[in-house]
């Protein structure tokens, strides 16, 4: 989740880098400002590490690694950098990569009310031009529901919707999976109950 940028001044990529690995929060960058990440809420972070703990084994043979939540990703040097919730790359630089990654293979919103607007607008919008991405996906944290993206030719993206009952594929990685996977523990707070008058 993020909040509205704070500082008076803008940075450059190079203050952000110095200033951002010595904070105890972690702070997106978009075009010299800073965007403070806040907690979510534990079916957001539920739904993350499900789909973490199905990736990590399949991708370890494929020489791939993931990452969750705390890992950056620079869309370009200049800007932004932003804080997927999961993001897999396959790039051979990225192995070793200390700081963030620059070409991931696949990137992980899991969506909450305060981010979906920035998550399927500013985000995709920046992530599209990382010719490496070749699939966004969106995970709703408030009801069974998984969108995919994947790239086509040219500009074209193609889009997955999945529900209940579903299997996921992620193309790029080979895998598949029953979207109630991504689900399991996950407990979604119970629709207020409408008052009968009459």
């Amino acid at each position: 989740m993020v909040t509205s940028p704070q500082q008076p001044f803008k940075m450059t990529v190079e203050e952000y880098l110095e200033w951002e690995s010595q904070q105890e929060m972690r702070h997106e960058y978009v075009n010299g400002e800073l965007f403070a990440m806040t907690g979510g809420t534990i079916p957001h972070n539920d739904i993350a590490l499900n789909l973490y703990t199905a990736l990590r084994p399949h991708l370890r043979s494929r020489g791939c690694r993931i990452n969750v939540s705390d890992v950056k990703v620079q869309v370009s040097p200049a800007s932004p950098y932003y804080y997927p919730d999961i993001i897999v790359s396959c790039d051979t630089q990225d192995r070793n990569a200390l700081k963030f990654i620059q070409s991931p293979t696949l990137i992980v919103e899991v969506l909450s009310p305060s981010t979906e607007a920035r998550d399927r607008g500013e985000k995709f919008i920046s992530y599209q031009t990382m010719s490496s991405l070749q699939e966004y996906v969106l995970i709703d944290s408030e009801k069974v529901a998984v969108e995919c993206y994947r790239r086509g030719e040219g500009r074209m993206w193609l889009y997955s919707p999945y529900r209940a009952g579903d299997m996921i594929t992620l193309s790029s990685l080979e895998f598949e999976c029953p979207i109630e996977l991504l689900y399991e523990g996950v407990l979604f707070e119970e629709p207020e109950q409408l008052e009968v008058i009459g």
